[in-house]
């Protein structure tokens, strides 16, 4: 790479004629995340590196009136890449990356309170002569505890600007930008300091050495105890990491956490339902009945609306959990959880696929390809769609709504169940595995715990509106053909009232005999319905779930469910909405179910069966492309048949123990 040198005497680049990208590298917990948010907002995408898993996140923000991309790179330690995450950042920073250009600047974030481990990992990032800037973060958490920096000093050694700042709370950003803003107009490289000389080179370097450096260093240019953050750190860690009390805080904070989300959650809830069941209403007002109205009210307004009622608990969830990322927690919760994990044969990398898997089980699965034994991978992958996720979450919300409509703490807890049967689950599978087809020694885990902090709002505000956004964008396109198909399904053929049974015709003639027209229209719809092609579907495999407490609509929201979880949701909103007359404010789908009744007028969604319905859809095997992508990860179908076979026998079995015993218990 051709140089000049500029009026300091210091290597330049030549200039550039198009918009800049700057890579943002550090170790993990270092705090880049929240810098990345800080400089680019909602201006963000969230997406794999070409060829590979690995997720990054790409954003712009101006920069002297320019706009200049930001990329994200995975957390690292080293560029001695061990990992596929190292390998993925070390290919980007130097271009070889597939689809990927070179950035034109690298932006290194490091943790002020751990300044002596995070030079390890800048000291080679300087190595690469590439115009360098290093963001001195966690600033305010410095000064709290006394620690005091020679910039000037550290810059010199470094070679390159030091600007410390607070990515929580904004502090230095203005200074930030300033130097970003000449970085990019000079283009100037670092210049390597004599006592750095000797870390020349990535591969076959001495750590030994390049500690040496990065303790000289921040022993010459800090004062203070920098160990007085991490004894506050691991006075915390005596009680959350302790292998009893632990467990016990960690269900605790669990509990808290969806106690919050529901009680936060059911004012934003009971507006959007109210929204949609009002929309619904107006739209069958104001355009002539008929087949038309039927769609709009019925199957598009009905079925959207049955999942978007329940975003705002899947946004406090996201918002909650990233609250408690941010402040360091989940560290500690993978490290009480490891003692279980290591104890049923996961392997220790496997906690990092099992958290992700609560968000989406397809990039879990994808994730698990760090897990270096092929036994380990595939226990993991086999017990990963046990994890409660996000299209899990409307079903969750939907039965918590019917069995605990004003009561926000044991709606709570029975969510909190619902997260812990599908976590033991997990490990009693993985036991199981492990011990018989797939037998092997695990490895145990290795965590970096990170100092406690206190999290930044902007931060999990922005992650919550990413993934929810995300969440919307991949169950919305599916919801509304489904809502479309299963809409056609229940609405054809049409049979005329002369075809209909004869008690059937009597029974609408008493009502229209007695000017009854509203009983005689909500029957006429509920025959129509039981003769369309969903009621010819529903009754056909009614038999197979009639065991579990499921009528005929709920089996044809199984069967939906096979393409999404989530889409048994706005299944049952259709089907329990067509052929049903809406009062003037617009019927609430909670009220609609919850008032449903058989022919025989006896109700549906009876305590048994919203338990039976729960303990179904947390165990049950309902994603067709989480199949999919199992197959590509293990390169068999019968990977992936074998993870359908076991879920579903699983959901069967223990939804009919739960419908039969609460039955048993007068419960239906």
């Amino acid at each position: 790479m051709s140089s000049t040198l500029n009026q300091n005497g210091l290597p330049v680049l030549p200039a550039i004629d198009r918009p800049w990208t700057i890579a943002l590298a550090g170790n993990p917990n270092a705090g880049k995340t929240s810098l990345f948010n800080r400089l680019t907002g909602l201006r963000a995408q969230t997406a794999n590196f070409p060829g590979t898993t690995v997720e990054h996140r790409r954003g712009s923000f101006s920069l002297g009136g320019q706009k200049v991309t930001l990329i994200d790179l995975p957390g690292m330690y080293t560029l001695d890449a061990v990992t596929l995450d190292e390998h993925v950042a070390v290919d980007t920073l130097l271009g070889k990356r597939v689809g990927t250009v070179r950035p034109d600047a690298v932006l290194v974030v490091i943790d002020a309170t751990n300044l002596e481990r995070n030079l390890l990992l800048t000291s080679q990032v300087l190595n690469l002569q590439m115009p360098t800037l290093v963001a001195l973060n966690m600033i305010d958490v410095a000064d709290q505890h006394g620690l005091q920096f020679d910039l000037e000093e550290l810059a010199k050694r470094l070679g390159c600007p030091v600007i410390p700042i607070s990515a929580r709370t904004g502090r230095g950003l203005d200074e930030l930008s300033t130097a970003l803003e000449e970085l990019a107009r000079e283009q100037t490289l670092p210049s390597v300091h004599p006592s750095l000389a000797t870390c020349t080179a990535c591969s076959g370097c001495q750590y030994s050495a390049r500690h040496d450096w990065a303790e000289t260093v921040s022993s010459a240019t800090s004062r203070g105890d920098s160990s007085a953050h991490g004894r506050f750190s691991e006075a915390l860690d005596q009680v959350l990491t302790h292998k009893i009390v632990g467990l016990a805080c960690f269900a605790t904070i669990m509990t808290l956490t969806f106690l919050v989300i529901f009680w936060m959650a059911q004012y934003p809830m009971d507006l959007i339902d109210g929204w949609f069941g009002l929309a619904s209403y107006t739209v069958g007002e104001w355009l002539p009945k008929g087949d038309f109205s039927s769609l709009l009210a019925d199957g598009i307004i009905s079925g959207v609306g049955g999942m978007l009622v329940f975003l705002p608990q899947i946004c406090m969830l996201f918002f909650l959990l990233a609250l408690l990322e941010d402040s360091g927690y989940l560290a500690r919760a993978a490290f009480v959880m490891d003692r279980l994990m290591y104890r049923v044969g996961l392997p220790g990398k496997a906690f990092v696929p099992l958290l992700s898997a609560h968000a989406c089980a397809i990039p879990a699965i994808m994730a698990a390809r760090v897990i270096d034994d092929r036994r380990d991978r595939l226990v993991t992958i086999l017990v990963l769609p046990l994890m409660t996720c996000s299209a899990r979450l409307p079903v969750y919300a939907m039965v918590m709504a019917l069995l605990f409509p004003a009561d926000p703490l044991k709606a709570s807890l029975l969510f909190t169940a619902a997260y812990v049967l599908g976590v033991v689950t997990a490990l009693a599978m993985a036991w199981v595995f492990k011990k018989t087809l797939l037998r092997g020694e695990t490895k145990p885990l290795v965590l970096e715990l990170p100092n406690y902090r206190l999290p930044s709002l902007q931060n999990a505000f922005l992650l919550m509106v990413d993934r929810s956004w995300a969440f919307v964008k991949t169950a919305g396109t599916t919801i509304m053909v489904i809502s479309l198909v299963i809409w056609v399904l229940a609405t054809y053929p049409k049979t005329a009232i002369e075809d209909l049974p004869a008690d059937v015709q009597t029974q609408l003639a008493e009502y229209e005999g007695a000017g009854n027209g509203e009983a005689a229209t909500k029957l006429l719809g509920q025959v129509q319905l039981e003769h369309s092609f969903a009621g010819q579907l529903g009754h056909l495999v009614e038999p197979v779930f009639a065991p579990l407490g499921f009528d005929w609509k709920m089996s044809v929201g199984v069967l939906s469910s096979f393409a999404a979880r989530e889409v048994v949701v706005s299944t049952m909103a259709v089907l329990y909405g067509v052929g049903e007359e809406t009062d003037e404010e617009g019927s609430l789908l909670i009220d609609r179910l919850r008032n449903s009744k058989d022919l025989d007028g006896r109700p549906v969604f009876t305590t048994a069966a919203c338990l039976s319905l729960l303990i179904f859809y947390v165990l049950a095997m309902q994603c067709l492309p989480t199949q999919v992508v199992t197959r590509r990860e293990t390169g068999s179908w019968k990977w992936p048949m074998l993870q359908l076979g076991y879920m579903s026998a699983l959901a069967y079995m223990a939804a009919l123990v739960t419908f039969q015993g609460a039955s048993m218990m007068g419960l239906n």
